[in-house]
């Protein structure tokens, strides 16, 4: 008897070690172009260098036409992606109309949480996931842990039986990072949709219910729907205000306005809901893409699928502390580089799919919201160096004019969100925009010194930190 055991016991941790590896190399081998595995390719390397030395050639050769060039290159990358989102501003910023279908009989539904050192947070987390209004019976609770983390693990291993809640744990196979995570739990989920929430989440009570009844509504193409996210501690601070200022514009107004023209959709990192089936087709996640979020967005629309908003939010603790918030955005900008790289390796597969409006529409968002964090502060040095340099005139007015437009126009883009929320009292803050976009400057100049250095390394974001607790 003990052998047969021992048998079985070897047989269960092959086959979750196979599991594991499918979740984490399984998207490079079936669709190795659409996995950041490979960070950059030959073709990409050459375009690149080729532009580098010509640039270079020029500021040797022509240096008053390669300092021109050069302004001319930054002020235009800076302003495209602002006016570009000054456009979604008008379009996501009307009046919406949601889809409020039927829901009859409820469907079974997966949450997905992965956690990774959350001990502190997790027992608030199973509170307010209790608190849903879906019959518990319906729901599948698939906490994540990560083998070697035994304090979460612990905590999560005492739910089990005090609720719908199911303990995965992941073996350290591949990338330590939560796309991994996910994907080795998809393995096991049961329900018809399926839904990530992040340790610190406070999802609105009715939104699985709203999801669903999207759903029946909606084509089946709409393979994924997207909550509004937001923080229930944005008065905390001056780095949180400006934070919730920003993800009101990006969720309330921006993805509307790419949903309302019908283009790629990059998805937040939490309160995705899909369609279980088609997720798995897609490949789930990319464990090597740092915002996998973003990627599995414009993985969907290269795929043939789309994404639509879901009415309904998701509040999250913003991060208190500037190192805490400068390792996240960080990283999402980094994820945003491989994502722009990952996307670009065959332009014409996405025009082809994705239309020239969506071909464009995602240039501008994903490669247009690098440009401007990058260029930003470029910007800056350029238009002092302009002043000292002879025949510099029109090129420092070409910079200052895109650094004050730009600038400008970010500040008006900042308060939107915030009235469309009905949080008048933050709108004075977008006056202070400029100082938040220098500080998102920082952190892509660091996110693309991570994609030259260690490129799938996962900076943890820390929670737990906030005075505030949700509601």
């Amino acid at each position: 008897m003990g052998a047969k055991d021992d048998t079985l016991g070897i047989a269960q941790s092959a086959r979750m070690l196979s599991l594991a590896d499918d979740a984490a190399h399984g998207l490079a081998r079936r669709m190795p172009a659409l996995s950041a595995h490979r960070v950059i390719t030959v073709r990409q390397a050459i375009v690149l260098t080729a532009t580098a030395i010509t640039f270079a050639g020029f500021a040797i050769l022509a240096p008053h036409v390669g300092w021109t060039a050069l302004v001319v290159v930054t002020s235009g990358a800076f302003l495209a992606g602002t006016l570009f989102r000054a456009v979604l501003a008008c379009v996501g910023g009307l009046p919406g109309h949601h889809e409020r279908g039927t829901v009859g009989e409820l469907p079974v539904y997966t949450i997905l949480v992965p956690l990774y050192r959350e001990a502190n947070v997790l027992p608030r987390l199973a509170r307010a996931l209790l608190l849903l209004d879906y019959p518990h019976d319906k729901l599948d609770i698939k906490l994540i842990v990560e083998a070697d983390d035994p304090h979460t693990l612990a905590v999560a291993d005492a739910l089990v039986g005090r609720g719908p809640f199911d303990v995965i744990c992941v073996p350290t196979v591949g990338p330590r990072t939560k796309p991994k995570a996910c994907n080795f739990a998809l393995h096991f989920a049961r329900g018809e949709f399926t839904v990530i929430f992040d340790a610190e989440d406070r999802p609105e009570r009715d939104q699985l219910r709203k999801a669903v009844a999207a759903f029946r509504t909606l084509p089946a193409r709409v393979a994924c729907l997207q909550a509004r996210l937001n923080f229930y501690n944005a008065d905390e601070n001056w780095l949180t205000r400006l934070f919730a200022l920003d993800y009101a514009l990006w969720f309330d107004v921006l993805l509307p306005g790419l949903d309302r023209i019908g283009v790629p959709m990059p998805l937040g990192g939490t309160s995705n809901h899909f369609r279980t089936a088609v997720l798995r087709e897609l490949g789930g996640w990319d464990p090597f893409n740092v915002t996998e979020d973003a990627d599995l967005g414009i993985r969907i629309a290269q795929l043939g699928n789309r994404v639509a908003m879901l009415d309904s939010t998701t509040f999250e603790e913003a991060p208190t502390r500037l190192d805490v918030w400068l390792k996240q955005r960080s990283r999402w900008l980094k994820g945003y580089m491989q994502t722009w790289l990952v996307h670009t390796r065959e332009p014409f597969g996405l025009v082809r799919r994705a239309g020239i409006g969506g071909f464009f529409a995602f240039h501008l968002f994903i490669g247009g919201s690098v440009a401007a964090s990058l260029a930003n502060p470029l910007l800056w040095v350029l238009f002092g160096l302009s002043l000292m340099l002879p025949h510099g005139g029109a090129s420092s007015m070409t910079a200052l004019a895109s650094l004050i437009g730009g600038n400008a126009l970010l500040s008006v883009l900042a308060t939107i969100g915030s009235l469309r929320r009905g949080w008048r009292d933050l709108a004075p803050y977008g006056l202070t925009v400029t100082l938040y976009w220098a500080l998102i400057s920082l952190a892509a100049w660091r996110g693309l010194k991570q994609l030259i250095t260690d490129p799938f390394h996962w900076e943890k974001t820390a929670h737990g930190l906030s005075r505030r607790r949700a509601g």
